[in-house]
């Protein structure tokens, strides 16, 4: 059986079946033990290491053997493959990832003896008692912004603590307890959580309809943001980008109520503005404006990362760390040009046959179009973009299949895998050969291939790929490992 969504009405945002988000949420150091429902996940596990790193005794479960569990066990955590009622019995409070059921047997049983149970975004927020949170949310950058964020505020010389959803790259890990009173998370807006950290300054790059099966219509996602800016600390600031409609609405709604808004884009009346972005091959550069500072101070800055999506993102991170948290804007861009990038955030898995790998977490339209235009811009003229694009989500990809057709339509050649149904059902009708007509739907001669079979999408890549062409490897799911089986059969080494 499905997980049964909420089914919200504009105006509250906060109705959920399964968590009341209006609810206080304890202090950490109260809860005691801690068992975590899905403690392998990306979400899950960075607010566990985080209770380990509190002196916080952590166990928890999972569904699979993932490689996260063994570097939770040597942090100080019990875990368990498998689900079984006896793993959570001597537990205070237990956590979970929207992923479980409610038939699940440790959460049926920890309701049952009456344990204290939280979501994910509940647990992490109990983490942020005397902290300054700063919450990162939207529908595509969120991970990316986060983590560039912390590492310019590291290089400001600050220890934040921070809970992203993917592995910073330069420090191998997704989240931290810092020395310093900011706490950087990502906001995940999928199933409205997002309204418990009370962040003192929030970034929102950009609001789309997305995660419909949770909100029903677009008009309820709206209400959700609007519930999220509600939740800034009074005398805080909201940061939004000025080149997304929806962003910009928000920000409309958010002034008309009093809050601080500062934006960013490379739209001319943004109150930081991009302009002349210019990339070389894996960095780029761009030109910024400053109009908030005395004398509309302009600078360049510099990223290790391609794309001009990065650029947005970097410049969300400038504004919120400069006129959010008061940091030296040069010591930030300093900090920003030492980004080397998040795990599966366009991630080089390594070259064979003359065949480069590289391996990206985008799921919905926005994303996927964007690192789509980055990677055709590095191949340029000289080699082909070969896209393999796993679609997430039956309800993702029957509500969206025409706008990812035409995201991935860009590519010279497009293999499209079936889809990765995560906590959802099948649903009749519903299927990647969706996702591929709408490719050919929007170019006319695209060459598409639908393989339905994981594993045959290894085999049927390398006998596509030619030297010179750039494998890119899309999706939320275990697409993830195709890039590497590729490298295998073209008789490489995954880096």
């Amino acid at each position: 059986m499905t997980q049964t969504p909420r089914t919200p009405t504009v105006g509250d945002p906060f109705a959920s079946a399964r968590f009341d988000f209006r609810a206080p949420v304890p202090d950490a150091a109260d809860l005691g033990h801690v068992h975590f429902l899905a403690i392998g996940g990306a979400g899950m596990s960075g607010v566990a290491r985080i209770m380990l790193a509190r002196g916080i005794r952590v166990t928890g479960s999972d569904a699979k053997d993932v490689p996260v569990l063994k570097a939770l066990e040597s942090e100080g955590a019990g875990v368990w493959v498998g689900f079984h009622e006896g793993h959570q019995e001597r537990a205070d409070a237990v956590v979970m990832s929207s992923s479980i059921r409610d038939d699940n047997v440790e959460l049926v049983a920890a309701r049952e003896r009456g344990a204290t149970v939280l979501h994910r975004a509940q647990g992490l927020a109990a983490l942020m008692h005397g902290r300054r949170p700063v919450a990162v949310a939207g529908a595509n950058g969120k991970t990316t912004t986060t983590s560039m964020l912390t590492v310019a505020l590291q290089g400001c010389g600050l220890d934040p603590s921070f809970a992203v959803g993917g592995e910073l790259a330069k420090h191998g890990t997704n989240a931290h307890d810092g020395s310093d009173d900011v706490f950087v998370v990502e906001a995940d807006e999928s199933d409205g959580s997002f309204v418990v950290y009370g962040p003192e300054v929030a970034i929102v790059t950009n609001v789309q309809p997305d995660h419909l099966d949770f909100y029903s219509n677009f008009k309820v996602v709206q209400a959700a943001y609007d519930a999220f800016v509600a939740t800034i600390r009074p005398g805080g600031l909201l940061v939004t980008c000025a080149d997304d409609a929806g962003a910009v609405a928000l920000a409309e709604r958010a002034r008309a109520v009093g809050t601080r808004v500062l934006t960013y884009g490379f739209d001319p009346g943004a109150d930081v503005v991009l302009d002349d972005h210019r990339q070389d091959g894996v960095t780029s550069s761009v030109r910024l404006l400053d109009r908030v500072t005395a004398g509309a101070t302009e600078r360049m800055m510099t990223l290790g990362v391609p794309g001009r999506h990065n650029a947005l993102n970097a410049a969300a991170a400038y504004v919120a760390a400069v006129h959010g948290l008061g940091q030296q804007p040069d010591r930030v861009l300093a900090g920003l040009a030492s980004f080397t990038g998040t795990r599966r955030r366009f991630e080089p898995k390594g070259e064979a046959g003359g065949v480069v790998v590289v391996d990206d977490y985008a799921h919905n339209a926005g994303k996927v179009a964007a690192v789509v235009e980055t990677a055709k811009a590095l191949v340029g003229e000289t080699g082909r973009l070969v896209v393999v694009f796993q679609p997430h989500l039956y309800s993702r990809t029957r509500d969206f299949a025409t706008e990812l057709g035409a995201g991935l339509s860009p590519a010279d050649v497009v293999v499209v895998m079936d889809v990765y149904a995560a906590r959802e059902d099948p649903v009749p009708g519903v299927s990647g050969q969706l996702v591929a007509d709408a490719v050919g739907a929007a170019r006319a001669g695209a060459e598409v291939h639908y393989v339905p079979s994981w594993s045959e999408v290894a085999g049927a890549v390398a006998s596509l790929a030619r030297p010179g062409d750039l494998v890119l490897t899309v999706g939320a799911g275990d697409v993830t490992m195709v890039g590497p089986e590729v490298l295998r059969i073209l008789g490489g080494e995954a880096s």
